[in-house]
């Protein structure tokens, strides 16, 4: 089992704890719209990361992204199977091509 893995398996479990005492919690009882806004929010704040060159900044935003989007999608009962699948079966196309299929 991978790091996302273990994080996701955290999460689910986290999903049921009380919101006063898990972060995971409060953000799951505030609903999709709630996570995909984390999400964003945290999205945003690698992006700067990126652009500031700071390696070890860009290191802990990207982490703060990957977190928000397993809360995502734990909030939008999608799985990281769903994903991996997802990639795999891009695994070998040319981006160019993968996207006039769509």
């Amino acid at each position: 089992m991978n790091t996302l893995e273990k994080l996701g398996r955290t999460i689910d479990s986290r999903a049921k704890e009380d919101p006063g005492n898990s972060w995971t919690a409060t953000l799951l009882q505030g609903g999709r719209a709630k996570c995909a806004q984390k999400f964003g929010e945290e999205s945003i704040e690698a992006v700067i990361a990126g652009v500031g060159g700071n390696r070890q900044e860009i290191i802990s935003e990207t982490a703060d992204a990957l977190y928000h989007l397993l809360v995502m999608l734990k909030a939008n009962d999608v799985t990281l199977s769903e994903i991996y699948q997802e990639l795999e079966s891009r695994m070998g196309k040319s981006g160019i091509k993968e996207k006039k299929e769509r």
